[in-house]
């Protein structure tokens, strides 16, 4: 199980040769994702409340997420009131199967051991003409899945460049005229999304999708590829620092102020040009390998 479970051949190669950075669409087929996680399937886990109540979010376009508290009891999934907030119109987003679902955790590991990225999957069950999330960026590539139903993915080019988790996120940068702006200019791209199609989804584009279809559900799920950047490969040259005595020198309190401050700057910056200088790429590859086949969280 990998990237092929998700999009058709041409389509995994396209992304690991090119990593694209506009949408696309690809029909996707019948994969064993298909076969294994159905609506019916997804349904059963929200009815029975077998769903972590830390892993489920019920959004309504405009509102925001609702409290946790309103569905569960006791620190436990409702899943009663699940299904009386979805009856009244309420997106439910169950996060992090990769966690939760074994088949989903090999597909998770298998397509970070194809990439070399980590990865986690969401699924997003949208009544019959409603809306969960409204316009928003995010910071890494998704592979939108559709499981069941139609989705109308209405898509804007990035208004910032190479998004991260702790830079230029949405919610950080955000600017009160984004929305009507965009409404009042059109989206750059429109998909109604089908049972059997997957959109390749590249970080920093505006989406805003929607259910149109007054009498249809619809299902989809969310697979977000975390990127590596040069920065997660910095972090990687500097973590072997700490193996040096120098890095691990106190600094007081008074080298703190204004007064000071620059020259332990300038010590530290000389220390780590010294460490960079020493550093042997050959023997640090290993690790650096390891570490992408194998670190589910990130920081940056």
């Amino acid at each position: 199980m990998s990237l092929s479970l998700l999009l058709p051949q041409d389509g995994v190669a396209e992304l690991l040769a090119s990593w694209p950075d506009e949408p696309r669409v690809y029909e996707r087929g019948r994969t064993a994702l298909d076969e294994t996680v159905t609506a019916d399937f997804l349904d059963e886990y929200v009815n029975t409340g077998c769903v972590p109540a830390n892993e489920i979010a019920l959004v309504k376009a405009p509102a925001p997420s609702l409290n946790r508290d309103t569905f569960s009891t006791n620190g436990r999934t409702d899943a009663t009131r699940l299904r009386k907030f979805y009856a009244n119109g309420y997106t439910v987003r169950l996060g992090n199967l990769q966690r939760v679902i074994p088949f989903m955790a090999s597909a998770s590991q298998a397509i970070q051991q194809e990439t070399g990225y980590s990865n986690y999957i969401h699924a997003f069950l949208t009544p019959p003409g409603q809306q969960g999330l409204r316009h928003h960026w995010d910071q890494q590539m998704a592979v939108i899945v559709q499981v069941t139903g139609v989705k109308r993915w209405q898509l804007w080019r990035p208004p910032v460049e190479a998004p991260m988790r702790t830079y230029n996120e949405s919610f950080r940068v955000w600017r009160d005229n984004y929305i009507p702006d965009w409404e009042a200019a059109g989206p750059d791209l429109q998909i109604d999304l089908q049972a059997g199609q997957s959109l390749l989804l590249p970080r920093g584009w505006v989406h805003n999708p929607h259910v149109t279809d007054t009498d249809e559900h619809s299902v989809h799920l969310t697979f977000a590829i975390r990127e590596r950047t040069m920065l997660w490969l910095a972090e990687k040259l500097v973590e072997s620092a700490i193996e040096d005595p120098e890095f691990r020198r106190i600094i007081r309190p008074g080298d703190l102020t204004d007064a000071t401050l620059a020259s332990r700057l300038q010590e530290a910056r000389g220390a780590l040009m010294k460490h960079l200088d020493g550093l042997d790429m050959d023997s640090l590859k290993p690790a650096v390998r390891e570490a992408a086949l194998t670190e589910l969280e990130y920081t940056t």
